[in-house]
């Protein structure tokens, strides 16, 4: 399928789901539904902030499309089209970020939020030539690599959480980070693309 067939709340949807279930820490129900290789409606609804009658009439589309499967107590899947398009999204999204952030200047923690403004009307030759210029980057300017072209996959970061004492790795910051936890994380040194070592746990109460 031809991407730019796709509309702007096709592709928000398809990353939304490729989000939803590809993250990990999911618990409960999310969990469940998560190892079939689906997601909640209503977890869709909510990373969209849309209405559930709304991302009702959006995944009957998709799945129209073969880009979703649907079934009740499975959740909202991808389709192996599906996913690949929602790889094509997320890779496009991240060079759009890299293009705000290291040519026009803008922070990395505002390049999430332009980004989505006007990325769904580029033509896929800008798209490539945007990379082309950029040099080829392999992360946006959050730290989260750039899928490859047409490769279907999207590396998946470990979060905090999952690393051992003496683990060292690079930080990655989600755009929908709170901007006061950005500015504190900030005066640590804990920024996009610095290493950080994992000293011990403080066991909660």
């Amino acid at each position: 399928m031809n991407d730019n067939a796709l509309s702007r709340s096709d592709r928000e949807a398809l990353k939304a789901l490729h989000r939803l279930t590809s993250e990990a820490g999911r618990a409960g129900a999310r969990a469940k539904l998560r190892a079939r290789g689906g997601a909640r409606p209503g977890d869709l609804a909510e990373a969209l902030s849309l209405s559930p009658a709304t991302v009702s009439a959006l995944v009957k589309r998709l799945a129209e499309r073969g880009l979703v499967d649907h079934a009740p107590y499975k959740g909202v899947a991808l389709t192996a089209a599906g996913r690949r398009a929602a790889v094509s999204a997320i890779r496009r999204h991240r060079i759009v970020e890299r293009f705000l952030s290291d040519m026009l200047g803008y922070a990395w923690n505002d390049a999430d939020r332009l980004a989505g403004s006007f990325e769904h009307e580029l033509p896929q030759e800008v798209e490539d030539r945007l990379f082309v210029a950029l040099d080829r980057p392999a992360t946006c300017p959050h730290g989260f690599p750039i899928p490859a072209a047409e490769s279907g996959e999207v590396v998946e970061l470990p979060p905090l959480y999952a690393l051992e004492p003496g683990d060292v790795a690079e930080v990655a910051v989600p755009g929908s980070t709170d901007p006061e936890l950005v500015a504190f994380l900030d005066t640590l040194g804990v920024r996009p693309g610095a290493l950080v070592e994992v000293r011990d746990f403080i066991a909660g109460e």
